[in-house]
């Protein structure tokens, strides 16, 4: 397991696609929708999932497959709100894989997909992390 207070971060700016027109009723602090290729999106994925290992009691780990939808709230840094599907990978957690380098399963009877939704509060200024949220 890895205990999230070893996770810096280095992404603080968060280009918001499909942004209102100025003219718009969304009030600031309200969430918008942004692009799921977004870096701050998929590091936020990314806790999500390390959020998710660290509950499980699989004996794999699990990694983001697709991120499916994705909105931001700016509320005292950036709420990532997110629908992301996870596949399981041919890395054992006892073995503590970077996820960048796992696999996903390609053995029948052991893939196994979920559909998750996180919410992921990052703080840049604090270099902290919160995740309240986690459904798979």
């Amino acid at each position: 397991f890895m205990p999230l207070m070893c996770f810096t971060l280095m992404c603080c700016v968060v280009s918001v696609t499909n942004a209102p027109p100025s003219q718009s009723t969304i009030r600031p602090g309200s969430p918008v929708p942004v692009n799921v290729n977004n870096l701050g999106v998929r590091k936020a994925a990314r806790f999500g999932v390390y959020r998710y290992n660290n509950s499980s009691n699989d004996l794999f780990l699990f990694k983001e497959s697709q991120i499916k939808k994705a909105m931001v709230q700016i509320v005292r840094g950036l709420k990532y709100m997110l629908h992301v599907e996870i596949k399981r990978t041919t890395c054992k957690k006892k073995d503590h894989s970077s996820l960048d380098s796992c696999h996903f399963q390609r053995e029948k009877n052991l893939q196994q997909m979920l559909r998750c939704y996180f919410e992921v509060w990052i703080t840049p200024w604090t270099h902290k992390v919160h995740i309240p949220v986690v459904h798979c």
